[in-house]
């Protein structure tokens, strides 16, 4: 949950998953999930952000080692008669 000031109005916002929360001035801070939008970023203050970091979407040491020796297969053509 992202908990976000704006500079200008001095309002503060919690994000909710899937509600967008708005503060109402000029600048047009917009809360919703993970997301902060803004007129002018440089207003805007971060107080709290607990978004949580997941596993690396990345390849591990196994799936790289079995992706090398799968680029060293050689293709194998295949013969046949067409009739």
């Amino acid at each position: 949950m992202l908990v976000v000031q704006c500079k200008e109005c001095r309002k503060e916002i919690k994000s909710h998953p899937s509600q967008s929360h708005s503060c109402g001035c000029p600048n047009m801070m917009t809360v919703k999930g993970d997301s902060v939008s803004a007129v002018d970023l440089g207003k805007v203050v971060m107080i709290n952000s607990n978004i949580e970091k997941g596993k690396p979407d990345g390849l591990t040491s196994q799936d790289l080692q079995w992706q090398e020796e799968r680029r060293k297969r050689k293709v194998r053509k295949l013969d046949f008669e067409i009739r």
